[in-house]
């Protein structure tokens, strides 16, 4: 696959990106509530992944700024002009869609260069601006190219290309990517990222794919039932969740019964007594005796082989230079452990171990009421 162009001469940034508010934002179909009074703030020239479950809002939030769909209440605002009663057509946004909506009939650079057309730009001027997009995302060569003579990945590459070309003040991608295969999608969102970069352009990205919105935005927000649960930078989003949904809707984390101490701030968990990491997520803080789950991703289960071990490894799944274990604990929870490949010698399906954890601070979330007996 062609790389993007990564320093291309005759395209540069022709302003600074936009700051995009989502203020209240309700939207109700029927009986169904798609935003529950949204507020988000977008910075200028950041890329910002809206992430969540299937029904979560994230698509509606788009489209609400797009333009596409007009909220019961609330306001969306860029560059502070309010413009939730501006058209779609005037709204100076690019969009990119999961289906690429590409024009069969158009090649390449005709397809590019349609939006240039019904903004009544000259021919000639039209041209050469969508032959510097497609010089851009490295598709110079395929200008005279139909869609069906494009694979997904060169498709959606011209659909970039489409929405870039009248220098839109934000930029919003519609779960771009999902359908593309593994290795096309990959090398894609490194690209368009860079992209992003180059251009410095305002952008929302919808995405149900945890692993894109880690890697390619500056901030991930995180939606459940049309209301934000957390917006930050990938890695606090990981470190440092908000809420016990957030903890587990990114990542894997598992849930080990545990046992609060006495006024103490400290945790009783799998023999070891451990600082909790602040608060009891969900409620004010961590307070008092009483049976709570300790959250651990599988990165931070320690995994030894212990022929006396109360827990038991259930399974094994290869993942190259890991192994990731179901270990089953003696009170019936399943924990996920990664250990090194090499290690698995000695941790066989069926072996007796024993678990630790590292000490340092964990999350600790209220005890759910399926969840095994005390530590």
């Amino acid at each position: 696959m062609t790389d993007l162009v990564s320093d291309p001469k005759t395209i540069s940034p022709t302003r600074t990106g936009a700051t995009v508010e989502f203020r209240g934002l309700r939207r109700t179909f029927g009986a169904t509530t798609a935003l529950d009074g949204l507020d988000l703030t977008v910075e200028p020239g950041e890329l910002v992944a809206l992430l969540g479950p299937s029904g979560c809002g994230k698509t509606t939030a788009l489209r609400t700024l797009a333009g596409f769909e007009r909220p019961d209440s609330g306001e969306v605002l860029v560059d502070g002009e309010d413009i939730t009663g501006v058209p779609a057509h005037r709204r100076d946004a690019g969009m990119v869609f999961q289906s690429y909506s590409l024009f069969p009939h158009l090649t390449a650079l005709d397809n590019i260069a349609f939006g240039l057309r019904m903004s009544g730009i000259r021919k000639a001027e039209r041209r050469a601006r969508a032959a510097e997009l497609l010089e851009l995302v490295g598709l110079s060569q395929h200008a005279g190219r139909y869609p069906h003579q494009l694979s997904g990945g060169q498709q959606q590459r011209i659909a970039l290309a489409r929405a870039l070309a009248l220098q839109p003040r934000v930029l919003l991608l519609d779960e771009p990517l999902s359908a593309l295969d593994a290795q096309v999608r990959l090398t894609l969102r490194e690209e368009i990222r860079r992209l992003q970069q180059k251009l410095g352009i305002t952008t929302l990205f919808v995405t149900h794919d945890q692993e894109e919105a880690l890697s390619m935005a500056d901030r991930v927000a995180v939606m459940r039932a049309g209301r934000l649960e957390q917006c930050a930078p990938p890695a606090e989003l990981y470190e440092r969740p908000a809420t016990a949904f957030v903890a587990e809707f990114v990542g894997v984390m598992s849930r080990i019964p545990a046992r609060t101490g006495a006024d103490d701030g400290t945790v009783h968990v799998l023999g070891r007594r451990l600082p909790v990491n602040g608060r009891l997520l969900g409620t004010e803080a961590v307070g008092g005796t009483g049976e709570v789950d300790v959250l651990v991703r599988p990165e931070a289960v320690e995994v030894t082989a212990d022929k006396n071990g109360t827990s038991r490894i259930m399974g094994a799944a290869f993942l190259g230079a890991t192994s990731r274990l179901t270990v089953r604990l003696a009170n019936g929870a399943e924990v996920s452990a990664d250990v090194p490949t090499h290690a698995m010698t000695t941790l066989p399906v069926g072996a007796a171990v024993t678990l630790t954890l590292p000490e340092r601070p964990v999350l600790v979330d209220r005890r759910r009421a399926s969840d095994g007996g005390g530590s």
